[in-house]
C-alpha cells in the first residue's frame, strides 16, 4: 500500500509531465510560426535582389509574363483590401445581428434550430461558394446594374465580396454569440432594474462587455477573407486592376500567389519568387492586424474594469 509521501510524489511527477508537455506544445507552435516566417522571408529577399523593393509596393503595373516584366503590386493589394472591405461590410452587421438575436431574443427552441442551420454555412466548401458567386450573384448584379444604367462585369469585386461575406457570417456569428452569452446575467438584470430597456441594455451594457470577443471574431473574419482564393478566382478574376469601381474585375494577393507558383517558370525566376514577396506582405498585414486588435482588446478590458469598479 502506497504511503502518503509516495502518492504525493507521484502526483507532482504527473503535474510536471503535464506542464512539460504543454510547454513542448507551445514551443512547437512558436517554432512553426518562425519556420513559416523564415521560409517566406529568405525567398522574398531573393526576389528583392532581382526587382525593386520600392516599385513592388508603389508600382501600378503587374506583368510577370512579358519580356519587360514589371512587378508593381499596388493593384493586387488594392483589390485585396477592397474585396475584404466588401466582405466585412456584409458579414459583420449580419453576423453580429444574428448573434445578438440568438443570445438575447431567441427562445431556447429557436436557438436550438437556428444556430445549427447558420453554422451549416461554415461547412460548405469555398468552391461551392465560388459557383454560387459566378452563376447566381454575378449575373444578378449585372442585371440590376443594367436596369439602372450602370455597366458591370460578370467578374466583379462586388460579387466576390458579397459571397465572401456570406461565407464569413457563421464565423463571426458563432464566436460573437458565445461571448455575448458569456456576459453575466447580473449585468443585464442590474441594467433592467435601473430602468433601461432591453435594447438599451444590449447596446450600452452587453455589447461593450463582449467587445473584446467581438473584435477577435471580426479579426478572424478578416483573416479568412484575406486568405480566400477560390471565390476570387471564380467571381472576381485574375487581372490586377487598380480601380475604385467595385463593379470591375480585380484580384487578390492569394490568387496571384497561386498563379505565380503553378506556372512553368523556374523556381529562382522573379515570376515565381514574387509569390514569396506577396506572401511576406500578407504575413505582415495579418500580423499588424493582430497587434492592433490586441491593443484594442486591452483598452476595452481596461475600460470595462474601470466602469465595473
Amino acid at each position: 500500500m502506497q504511503t502518503f509521501e509516495t502518492k504525493n510524489r507521484n502526483r507532482h511527477i504527473q503535474e510536471d509531465m503535464i506542464k512539460y508537455a504543454l510547454i513542448l506544445a507551445a514551443t512547437i507552435s512558436i517554432l512553426t510560426t518562425f519556420g513559416i516566417l523564415f521560409s517566406i522571408l529568405f525567398e522574398a529577399i531573393e526576389f528583392f535582389k532581382l526587382k525593386s523593393f520600392v516599385y513592388f509596393f508603389t508600382g501600378t503595373e503587374w506583368s510577370p509574363g512579358t519580356v519587360d516584366s514589371k512587378f508593381g503590386a499596388l493593384p493586387i493589394f488594392a483589390g485585396t483590401f477592397i474585396i475584404t472591405l466588401i466582405a466585412m461590410s456584409v458579414a459583420l452587421p449580419i453576423g453580429l445581428g444574428s448573434a445578438i438575436f440568438m443570445s438575447e431574443y431567441a427562445t431556447k427552441t429557436q436557438r436550438t434550430i437556428l444556430k445549427p442551420l447558420l453554422e451549416v454555412l461554415a461547412g460548405i466548401p469555398t468552391v461551392v461558394y465560388g459557383f454560387f458567386a459566378a452563376i447566381t450573384v454575378a449575373p444578378f448584379i449585372v442585371n440590376v446594374c443594367n436596369s439602372i444604367g450602370l455597366e458591370a462585369s460578370f467578374n466583379s469585386a462586388l460579387a466576390s465580396g458579397v459571397v465572401m461575406g456570406i461565407m464569413i457570417i457563421p464565423v463571426i456569428s458563432s464566436l460573437s454569440d458565445d461571448v455575448i452569452t458569456a456576459v453575466p446575467d447580473s449585468l443585464r438584470k442590474g441594467s433592467l432594474a435601473l430602468g433601461m430597456t432591453k435594447s438599451e441594455t444590449i447596446k450600452d451594457v452587453v455589447i461593450p462587455s463582449a467587445m473584446p470577443g467581438i473584435i477577435s471574431a471580426a479579426l478572424l473574419g478578416i483573416s479568412k477573407a484575406l486568405g480566400e482564393t477560390m471565390i476570387v478566382v471564380m467571381a472576381a478574376g485574375l487581372r490586377p486592376n487598380l480601380s475604385w469601381n467595385i463593379l470591375e474585375d480585380m484580384t487578390t494577393v492569394t490568387v496571384r500567389i497561386v498563379d505565380s507558383l503553378v506556372g512553368d517558370q523556374a523556381f529562382n525566376s522573379p515570376a515565381t519568387l514574387s509569390a514569396f514577396a506577396l506572401g511576406l506582405a500578407l504575413f505582415v498585414v495579418t500580423l499588424t492586424l493582430n497587434i492592433v486588435s490586441v491593443r484594442m482588446i486591452q483598452k476595452f478590458k481596461e475600460k470595462y474594469k474601470m466602469s465595473s469598479l
